[in-house]
């Protein structure tokens, strides 16, 4: 590391946000997934867009990598620098900046978590909620959005990215710029109509610039709301009753997820393989909400008669049984009571490691698409746990296989890698686009991809980022 770029960044931020120590810088090599850890040179702490261009601007003048970091909960290795490298840590820029409830948009910084927000719109009375995916509750709302993630209200929105009405970005110059209709008016409602450069920054994994400001849009808050638990002897059940219920508009959220992940849920930290003779193979949870409860009457009627459509057709379900029963009956169900939570049975386990192959696809293959993979899982001699939400009306959906691992031990990490790539191979046969890719499964993909997109990635790369110093080695590019 320059030691003159050292003592510069230490103007710039103050020593208190400059980390050099070894062992606090041991806090950045790694997330929880399989890949290799690679500690920074040095760590950042910013607390304002101010003190990002200057870091942006004095990597610049010497070509030191820069990779941007929040809460470190990703699965995919798209926080974890390249050696040289100086991480961004972005949880000191915390702020809601402002929340316009007459416009259902807020302003808010890359800090900020999904209980955060959560709490804040709780105590303004606002009446409005956001989308909440399945990460711990200390993950970054931004970070989601702009990696183009998902959330419990994903059936209604989509992917997160469509939540973004607008970015703050410094760019690879240390120069501002924002995005959508922020670029004119001082109201971010939209990414229309101007020329939508907010897409340069989603799913670009940091390579394109360092986000400093999200305007998100955000839902109505319903008074009434009730989570719903299916439960489906078939994988065809599981996802036919997905499709239908898609087709009514009447459900906020509809996941689907295997018997393995229940079985965690409730304390076995390693299922079997095989399920058990009668055991259900998948249960959906279906989130409704109303104004009023003649309306949750009637939504509940409707999910009631498709499922019982269903049962007369042959497929195998269970009554519909809300979550406040399945709390009472089991208190570990209390983590799928509501959004956001943490499922310490994934993230907090003694091995330390998760891992996944998280795609999106079209619904209407979800069934062959399940089966194949659970069957890969387990040659593998691992439990299928699978995880799986339709999403944007229907359009398309989330099919995501997840493995736990010990971190420890090289074996197992291999193994899982292995096991991936697998995965990967085959759902991509099937039509499913892999999702926050990482770069190992980048770099499988990328003959298969249209070149001509390939080279459009490239020049668009090399025209944000002419010196490749942002988050290098990611998104296909040295």
């Amino acid at each position: 590391m320059n030691e003159r770029l050292h003592e510069r960044l230490v103007e710039a931020l103050g020593e208190a946000r400059v980390v050099g120590d070894p062992a606090r810088l041991a806090e950045y090599n790694d997330d929880f997934s399989e890949a290799d850890p690679v500690t920074p040179a040095l760590a950042v702490l910013p607390t304002t867009v101010e003190q990002v261009q200057a870091v942006v601007r004095l990597c610049a003048e010497t070509g030191t990598p820069l990779t941007p970091r929040v809460a470190g909960t990703n699965v995919a290795g798209l926080a974890i620098p390249v050696p040289g490298a100086v991480v961004v840590d972005l949880r000191g820029m915390d702020r809601i900046v402002s929340v316009n409830a007459a416009d259902m948009v807020a302003v808010i910084e890359p800090g900020v978590t999904q209980q955060q927000l959560k709490d804040h719109l709780e105590a303004i009375g606002s009446g409005l909620t956001f989308g909440y995916s399945l990460g711990p509750r200390r993950s970054s709302v931004l970070a989601n959005c702009v990696l183009d993630g998902l959330t419990n209200r994903s059936l209604k929105y989509g992917a997160m990215a469509q939540w973004l009405a607008g970015l703050e970005v410094v760019l690879a110059d240390a120069s501002l710029v924002k995005t959508g209709a922020w670029a004119l008016s001082d109201v971010p409602f939209a990414r229309s109509p101007l020329p939508d450069l907010t897409g340069l920054f989603v799913a670009w994994q940091g390579t394109t610039g360092i986000v400093t400001k999200a305007a998100v849009h955000l839902a109505p808050g319903h008074p009434l709301g009730e989570r719903l638990f299916l439960l489906a002897y078939s994988t065809h059940a599981a996802f036919e009753a997905m499709r239908r219920l898609v087709r009514t508009e009447l459900c906020d959220d509809i996941g689907a997820l295997s018997w393995p992940t229940g079985k965690m849920m409730l304390g076995v930290g390693h299922p079997h393989p095989v399920p058990d003779e009668g055991e259900p193979r998948y249960f959906l949870y279906v989130d409704l909400s109303a104004e009023l409860p003649e309306e949750m009457a009637y939504k509940k009627k409707v999910l009631c008669r498709v499922t019982a459509e269903l049962t007369r057709e042959g497929h195998g379900f269970e009554p519909p049984l809300d979550v406040g029963t399945l709390v009472r009956l089991n208190p570990a169900m209390d983590k799928f009571a509501s959004f956001p939570t943490d499922l310490d049975f994934l993230t907090d386990h003694p091995g330390g490691g998760l891992t996944w192959v998280g795609t999106y696809g079209p619904l209407s293959r979800f069934d062959d698409a399940a089966d194949a993979g659970a069957a890969i899982m387990v040659r593998h001699g691992l439990a299928p746990v699978i995880v799986s939400r339709a999403m944007k009306g229907g359009h398309f959906g989330v099919l995501r296989f997840l493995a736990t691992f010990d971190k420890a031990a090289r074996a197992q990490v291999e193994h899982v890698r292995g096991m991936n790539r697998d995965l990967l191979a085959d759902l991509t046969e099937r039509g499913f686009v892999m999702y926050k890719t990482p770069a190992w499964a980048l770099r499988e993909l990328v003959a298969k991809m249209d070149p001509g997109f390939v080279a459009l990635l490239r020049k668009t790369k090399a025209l944000l980022d002419p010196q490749g110093i942002f988050n290098p080695g990611k998104l296909l590019l040295p």
